[in-house]
């Protein structure tokens, strides 16, 4: 979850919406409610501990006339989820790369190509690192909560390991509630030294690059060398997390092709013999992002859009097992290893509650007034995929043309 370089990059939202409260007691907030989101995951997960993690575990717990298109609903979600994730990850650290020359030089403003381009030259590293370096082993106050809900969105892709460990059943979801646990506690002893030195607000807020941490780290230590110095700490992060989300993105594209839902599986589904990798499906993650990542031609907050979309699907998806779980009266986890007890129907039902309220608020605007290249686009971005994922339902429904048999 790359908690420091998550709060660092996200931290332009929490200064407009909500400032000091919202930096740390937002992140309590939304840190206690990712956990008890993890423990619903964590209770279905014990009863169904499969690689296929919440699209499998749709299809699992719904009735059987209703799996095929709940699997597909929560698979197409984690799918965006996982390519949006990873698009803002190296988008935010392109523009934190940026903003490292303006440590020495104050009047410096990339433009959109200097943007893009970097932009393009993380994803190029992050791609490079998954092709070649494959073989080695171990890979206001609600708005501003999207730093921290943003931050806190990787937990359900530890299902992913579902089939390379002992006992499944019992130490992954205990590996997917603690965590949030962790990162939730990484997040305060990460928070509350920067809320300590933290300069006037509007000094951050005018920083041309839209990444205030860099100018951050330079006011505290009183030096550009020192500033970079705690920067070139984050941007460490920045590679692991980049080229681990790509890395989870290809898979899940890869997992998702291979049950024929996406177009062209035939494709995407592809191990290149000489990496031993979905190398088709890591080429279209990374193309993907690359071409959503020319929105912000069109608009400067393009990474409000990629953040919200990210932790829309992500939060959606996480969401869909536990829907399904509530409507059939939590039959499927009365038995589960991980139970919620008593309190585990009005955990879930809570849960739900708050992943409604996650998908409007994280498409609001950050700040007003909203103008054209200030629009949070997350909603027109989240309908689009949601146009293209009901298109290729209907279609390989009636002609049977993506699902092999």
């Amino acid at each position: 979850m790359a908690v420091p370089f998550g709060l660092s990059t996200t931290m332009y939202i929490t200064l407009t919406d909500g400032q000091s409260v919202t930096i740390l007691w937002g992140w309590v907030l939304v840190s206690l409610i990712s956990l008890s989101i993890a423990a619903s995951l964590a209770e279905i997960c014990a009863v169904y501990p499969t690689a296929g993690g919440v699209y499998y575990w749709s299809a699992m717990l719904s009735t059987r006339k209703y799996a095929p298109v709940a699997s597909w609903v929560t698979g197409w979600l984690t799918l965006v989820g996982n390519w949006t994730v990873t698009l803002s990850i190296n988008f935010s650290g392109g523009q934190l790369i940026l903003s490292a020359i303006s440590l020495w030089d104050e009047d410096f403003v990339p433009n959109e190509w200097q943007t893009i381009l970097m932009f393009w030259a993380v994803m190029g590293v992050c791609m490079a690192v998954n092709v070649f370096g494959a073989r080695p082993s171990g890979w206001a106050f609600f708005v501003g909560l999207l730093q921290a809900a943003y931050t806190l969105t990787g937990y359900g892709m530890v299902a992913a390991m579902c089939e390379e460990v002992q006992n499944p059943e019992r130490e992954v979801p205990k590996a997917i509630v603690l965590s949030v646990a962790a990162a939730g506690v990484t997040g305060i002893i990460y928070l509350i030294p920067i809320l300590f030195v933290l300069p006037d607000t509007q000094l951050l807020l005018d920083v041309a690059n839209g990444q205030p941490i860099g100018l951050l780290f330079k006011t505290v230590t009183g030096s550009a060398a020192g500033g970079f110095g705690l920067l070139f700490l984050i941007l460490g992060i920045l590679f692991f997390a980049g080229t681990g989300a790509l890395t989870a993105a290809s898979r899940c594209t890869y997992a998702f092709a291979r049950d024929g839902a996406i177009p062209g599986s035939r494709l995407w589904k592809r191990v290149d013999p000489r990496f031993d990798i979905p190398l088709w499906a890591l080429a279209l993650s990374t193309g993907v992002d690359c071409l959503l990542g020319l929105i912000y031609f069109g608009s400067s907050a393009a990474f409000n859009s990629f953040t919200g979309v990210a932790t829309i699907c992500l939060s959606t998806s996480y969401g869909m097992p536990i829907l399904i779980s509530v409507l059939r009266g939590r039959r499927a986890v009365k038995n589960s290893s991980f139970s919620l007890g008593r309190f585990g129907y009005a955990i879930n039902v809570a849960m739900l509650c708050w992943i409604c309220l996650a998908v409007v608020l994280f498409c609001m605007p950050v700040s007003l007034p909203v103008e054209a290249a200030s629009m949070n686009y997350a909603s027109v971005v989240f309908a689009g995929f949601a146009a293209i994922s009901v298109a290729c339902y209907y279609i390989a429904e009636k002609q049977k043309l993506f699902c092999d048999p």
